[in-house]
């Protein structure tokens, strides 16, 4: 296997080996471990990471910030609406110079048809790291953490386990495409059966759909798309109800708006939770848009596993980070 990972974009899993996949989840284990006994990490010494966020982020920002700092490095937190980008600075001359000033450039933009297309243009004229922290085609930091803390509770054996992604109501905003989008591509790899659930009008983009069918192939796990929340959780290990736009389908907010409120019963209860196995865990990106994605007794309940999937955050950034910005020379 190799380890050779410095320097490398980190956009989506998809361009990544499952091996190399596999270094980030091990390394990011043996952070957890360091760090629940106070044990110092110092791999990246004096290193500086840019944060530019369009969007924004809770966990994400906080999680890169403290993992640098936990590193020996230091975060710059880069508002957009304060930079040279709001007078029209291309991503080539941003790229050029902050790969000047640093070591890593993180980057948060889920502005649909934008935010992609804005980090390939960045990697192509960076001399370092590009680190997507989520936009509107991939969320990969979330997705990692989410195997993590599916590993944790399951075990490193995936195969054959049960994943029920489904859209669910939210009304807080028009949520992006990427956590589901980077699961569905993500978890086949590991042998899990997917089910992917939605309303009518509600769908991915076709690319990647097809893509996590390929997936989905080469490891012999299974890949259903279904319009029925109930069937999805029937008999699931896990269960990830969670809102998303319908961007691909329309492009005028208010409609899609209007669709999603025709839909306030795709919401995960109890009831719900009885449908999967008795074993089935709970997930969900954060925030939660409780009363409506969701009711409190499911994610302040036993099953629910929001907190761990959120403090693994912390530790697979910082295995990210790492590997890209450290490694070996």
């Amino acid at each position: 296997m190799g380890s050779m990972l410095r320097g490398k974009h980190f956009i989506t899993t998809q361009e990544f080996k499952k091996e190399e996949i596999d270094l980030m989840l091990d390394l990011a284990a043996d952070l957890k471990r360091r760090f629940a006994v106070g044990e110092l990490t110092p791999w990246l010494l004096y290193k500086t990471v840019f944060m530019i966020f369009f969007d924004e982020s809770t966990r994400t920002r906080n999680s890169i910030e403290a993992g640098i700092t936990q590193l020996g490095g230091h975060a710059h937190f880069l508002n957009p609406k304060v930079m040279q980008t709001a007078h029209g600075e291309v991503a080539k001359d941003t790229a050029q110079i902050l790969s000047r000033y640093g070591h890593a450039i993180a980057v948060r933009h889920c502005a649909y048809k934008i935010g992609n297309d804005y980090l390939r243009a960045l990697a192509k004229y960076s001399d370092v790291p590009i680190l997507n922290l989520q936009d509107d085609f991939y969320h990969p930091m979330q997705v990692l953490a989410d195997l993590m803390t599916i590993q944790e509770r399951f075990g490193k054996n995936t195969r054959g386990l049960k994943v029920a992604i489904t859209w669910a109501y939210a009304e807080s905003h028009l949520k992006p495409l990427s956590v589901p989008q980077s699961q569905i591509l993500l978890f086949p790899r590991y042998g899990m059966d997917v089910t992917l659930a939605y309303p009518k009008g509600f769908d991915l983009m076709p690319e990647i759909v097809e893509q996590a069918k390929k997936n989905a192939e080469e490891t012999g796990a299974k890949f259903e798309i279904i319009h029925d929340m109930d069937e999805a959780f029937k008999d699931a290990d896990i269960v990830i109800p969670k809102s998303w736009g319908g961007f691909f389908v329309s492009d005028d907010p208010e409609t899609i708006m209007a669709e999603v409120r025709k839909h306030k019963d795709w919401i995960c209860t109890p009831e719900r939770m009885k449908l999967a196995k008795k074993h089935a865990v709970y997930m969900h990106a954060l925030p939660a848009d409780r009363g409506r994605e969701v009711v409190d007794e499911v994610i302040d309940g036993p099953q629910s596993i929001v907190i761990d999937e959120a403090e693994n955050r912390l530790h697979t950034a910082k295995a990210v980070m790492a590997l890209t910005m450290g490694g070996r020379p």
